[in-house]
């Protein structure tokens, strides 16, 4: 009898699929992907797919942005119920209000956000292409949505621009405490604290190095030191592991973990791909409207 992840294989090459996993994805799941990346990787292989079927192990804004990107292509979720609270926080009709009292700026859309409010915004952002967009926008004054951590965070960096913020965030980036950092630190002292961007400015402040989770790590790998704190989803420390086992690599704190990002299962893929349950599907004219901010996002170089 196949195992499950023979039968995925089977499937994926009978369908002519595609699997994009996120980082933070159960090891099982990561394992069976044709490609694991952090959400701007994720909208840039999906916009270079040339498979029938995209199936996408992550959230539901990832499956909407993939098929943005690809409208004439079948795109599956394999967990309906995937969100992203922050996600959640906004709506078109708040940028719409943020437009209207600030009508010079540009909207820069962090990607954890819905079609509908992409739809709305002058482009999207990733935590890795943050600055550099905000960088290549000629505005002065850029709205930032919905991430107020990552918007304070790109703020400080470009003190030149002035950064209108939203006050959404994300619940697991954002419940770290400056005491988390310290008992790290006190736990292990002579680490190196690799932090993502949507923690909050006071805890961002005892970082060595602030970046995406595919800097974070990239930085991890490539650095000389022996032990580093992850302040990130518990599953990067974890796959880091597997990756430089001569290395160690400690969570900052053990209620690091996304419980949307795990509600994926090998039999719901499985599941997806036999009966093409819980595809995606958007109106052309959302399509439209929301493929213009993804678009001129996978073009800043």
């Amino acid at each position: 009898m196949p195992t499950l992840e023979e039968k995925i294989l089977r499937l994926k090459k009978e369908k002519d699929a595609l699997i994009l996993s996120h980082y933070y994805q159960r090891p099982d799941i990561q394992a069976i992907a044709d490609h694991v990346c952090d959400s701007f990787e994720m909208a840039r292989r999906a916009s270079l797919a040339s498979a029938k079927i995209l199936v996408i192990c992550g959230v539901r804004f990832m499956a909407e942005s993939a098929k943005i990107l690809n409208p004439d292509k079948i795109v599956l979720l394999p967990t309906a119920d995937a969100g992203c609270p922050m996600a959640d926080m906004i709506c078109p009709e708040d940028i719409l209000s943020l437009r209207q009292n600030h009508p010079e700026a540009a909207v820069v859309c962090y990607i954890n956000s819905a079609a509908s409010v992409k739809a709305v915004s002058d482009i999207c952002c990733t935590s890795s292409s943050a600055l550099r967009i905000v960088r290549a926008l000629p505005q002065r004054q850029i709205i930032f949505v919905p991430d107020q951590n990552l918007g304070a965070y790109v703020a400080n960096q470009i003190p030149e621009k002035e950064i209108i913020l939203f006050p959404g965030f994300c619940p697991i980036h954002n419940d770290v405490t400056v005491e988390d950092v310290l008992s790290a630190r006190r736990a292990h002292p002579h680490a190196q604290m690799l932090m993502h961007p949507e923690c909050r400015p006071e805890v961002l402040a005892y970082a060595d190095y602030i970046g995406s989770t595919s800097g974070i790590i990239e930085t991890a790998l490539a650095s000389t030191a022996r032990t580093f704190i992850i302040a990130t989803e518990k599953e990067i420390a974890d796959g880091l592991r597997k990756l430089a086992p001569e290395k160690e690599f400690f969570t900052i704190t053990n209620r690091f973990l996304c419980p949307d990002m795990k509600k994926t299962r090998l039999k719901d893929i499985i599941e997806s791909l036999e009966t093409q349950k819980h595809e995606i599907n958007m109106a052309p004219e959302e399509i439209t409207a929301a493929a213009q901010s993804l678009e001129r996002m996978v073009g800043v170089r």
